[in-house]
């Protein structure tokens, strides 16, 4: 029992996780259309995530960008061997943005962007077969960015500035394949915390050699997520005088984890009526080595995880057909940074394709509306987790898929 406690613990902190293992980027209605490329593009406000330091050559004083995803994924388990088989339920997610610049003098600008990079959930039906692992899982994440961005010449600029994260977890399991209550219930544990906070910050910087061609760099720090005080109930536990199995009720938990510092280059040519653009996007995935966890009875643990550095490769394409109307359409491939043994089912993380559309329509010359959708289509993996609390290894063949639609406002004056 006592590496049942051990697990609660893993899994809590692997549930936080979840948010930057299984990532959908959704950061603006234009870039998401494009690939989510957008170090190197200068169309709108939403410059303030991608590049901070493109917000100088905006044209307008003031820019607005507005918008919202839904996002439907769906994760189908089966082994072949026992002939089990499970699916999640369609869960929806809402990741929101809003990011605004403000055009100072000639040669500095500020933005302030209020985001949700992080945010999914998982429900996989009750006492499924990997239900020792994970049952549900609710996360999510707003990212608070103040910035500032200075024109050193028509043909350079830098920006930055810090980066305030919230968030918020809700997660359930049960305690093992088969341990139960004396009426036949499965023992289970809920974890729930909120208002976890911590800074980051992000540097960026732009270069345009031509009129035509712009370069793109950004960096975002690793932050430190850390969990303290966090609520954790146990249930359904069969009431015993063995210290080894926990009582019904509530304790609570310590935990602490990186979110990796990610890098993005990227590069765009506009030519009369076309705009490309390409970002490399590295994640910097080697932060997370282990678990480091602490219980309020005064067990820790220590679990490895050994992610792996992974890359994004994305690919965007404009096509402004009329006055009012502008037509884009992306690609990109984004590596998993799980290795072999650490694939669990409340982060079903493995390689993928994402391809992604959009359009925006002018209304007027400072209103436009931005609508965008993307499929990303996961590989199908035969993977396992073999750090199960009975030494077990949980494995099968995945298929996972999400589909996004957006729509999004942009303003200008």
């Amino acid at each position: 029992m006592k590496k049942l406690l051990l697990l609660v613990l893993f899994i809590t902190v692997t549930a936080v996780t979840y948010a930057g293992g299984y990532r959908v980027s959704v950061q603006g209605q234009r870039a998401m259309a494009m690939g989510h490329t957008g170090v190197a593009v200068v169309n709108s406000a939403e410059l303030v995530f991608f590049n901070p330091a493109g917000l100088v050559y905006l044209e307008n004083k003031l820019n607005v960008s507005v918008g919202a995803s839904g996002i439907f994924t769906d994760v189908i388990y089966q082994n072949s061997e026992t002939g089990i088989s499970a699916e999640t339920d369609n869960s929806v997610g809402t990741p929101l943005n809003l990011y605004a610049s403000y055009r100072v003098n000639d040669w500095m600008s500020v933005g302030l962007g209020v985001y949700t990079p992080y945010g999914s959930e998982v429900t996989w039906p009750t006492d499924w077969a990997g239900s020792h692992l994970v049952n549900n899982i609710d996360l999510s994440a707003i990212f608070i960015q103040p910035t500032v961005s200075f024109k050193i010449s028509d043909y350079f600029s830098i920006g930055g500035g810090p980066i305030y994260a919230i968030g918020s977890v809700n997660f359930n399991r049960n305690a093992d394949r088969f341990a139960t209550d004396f009426d036949g219930n499965r023992s289970n544990i809920t974890i729930d915390d909120g208002g976890i906070t911590n800074w980051g910050w992000t540097i960026g910087a732009m270069f345009n050699p031509t009129e035509n061609l712009r370069l793109g760099f950004n960096y975002r720090s690793e932050i430190d997520i850390k969990a303290e005080g966090g609520d954790a109930t146990f249930a359904n536990f069969p009431n015993s005088t063995n210290p080894l199995v926990p009582p019904n009720g509530a304790t609570t938990f310590d935990a602490e984890l990186p979110l990796p510092a990610e890098l993005t280059l990227g590069v765009s040519y506009e030519h009369k009526k076309w705009l490309f653009a390409f970002d490399y996007n590295r994640q910097f995935w080697n932060a997370y080595e282990s678990l480091n966890l602490s219980f309020a009875n005064g067990v820790s643990s220590i679990n490895p995880r050994q992610y792996k550095n992974s890359s994004v490769y994305r690919f965007g394409l404009q096509y402004q057909a009329t006055e009012k109307i502008a037509l884009r359409a992306g690609y990109y491939r984004d590596e998993s940074p799980v290795q072999p043994g650490f694939f669990a089912p409340e982060t079903p993380r493995n390689d993928s394709d994402g391809f992604s559309g959009g359009v925006s329509y002018a209304i007027t010359s400072r209103l436009a509306i931005d609508a965008s959708f993307f499929y990303l289509k996961f590989q199908e993996v035969d993977a396992s987790y073999d750090f199960a609390s009975d030494g077990v290894s949980f494995g099968g063949t995945y298929e996972s898929s999400a589909f996004g639609p957006g729509l999004g406002l942009t303003y200008k004056m």
